[in-house]
């Protein structure tokens, strides 16, 4: 499941209890991603999905639930 990857994911990058990450969760807000945290994000998840995240994308992906939603619409 694409949600369960990424939230391994997300727990590993930002140093955060895996079971506080929900769909729900913002990135920056609670999870405490910076822009550095979230560049890096970005290009894990591109090499783990075989996507490419569009710039301009980056800023719309605000929580977990988005950024889950932005891999499955392009993968």
């Amino acid at each position: 499941m694409i949600f369960d990857t990424v939230k391994k994911m997300i727990a590993a990058q930002l140093k955060v209890d895996e079971n506080t990450v929900t769909r729900e969760s913002r990135l920056v807000e609670d999870l405490h991603a910076d822009s550095a945290n979230v560049m890096v994000m970005i290009m894990d998840l591109e090499d783990k999905f075989g996507i490419v995240v569009e710039d301009d994308q980056i800023m719309k992906l605000k929580t977990v639930g988005d950024v889950v939603d932005y891999i499955e619409k392009n993968q």
